[in-house]
């Protein structure tokens, strides 16, 4: 019995080592922005609409899907999420209008908004 459970300790050790060494993000990284259903991304904070038109841009999803992003900045808050700042590789602006965002990596790659590359 003894031996079965160090056997568990050794397995949930190294797979928590495991886990916390994929979800590493560096500055200069290249994602693809997912597909979220009906235009609703969670993880990756989008400007609002009335924003987006406010500084002159389009609030349409279609040019984001499948776009290349590279991140910019990478911020870890006290409750251990990483959030990371990104931009297009284009240089061009999401939406016309806004050249920056932030994304919360961990949970954006769980729900499939981010793609790594």
């Amino acid at each position: 019995m003894k031996k079965y459970l160090f056997l568990a300790v050794i397995f949930s050790f190294f797979s928590s080592v495991m886990y916390a060494q994929s979800s590493n993000v560096n500055v200069g990284d290249v994602f693809t922005i997912g597909e979220a259903y009906n235009n609703n991304y969670k993880h990756i904070n989008f400007p609002k609409a009335n924003f987006i038109i406010k500084k002159g841009g389009i609030a349409s999803y279609k040019n984001i899907k499948g776009a290349k992003v590279t991140v910019t900045s990478v911020d870890e808050k006290k409750d251990g999420s990483v959030i990371a700042t990104i931009k297009l590789t284009s240089d061009t602006s999401f939406f016309n209008s806004h050249k920056y965002v932030t994304v919360n990596v961990e949970e954006a790659l769980r729900q499939k908004e981010l793609f790594k590359n």
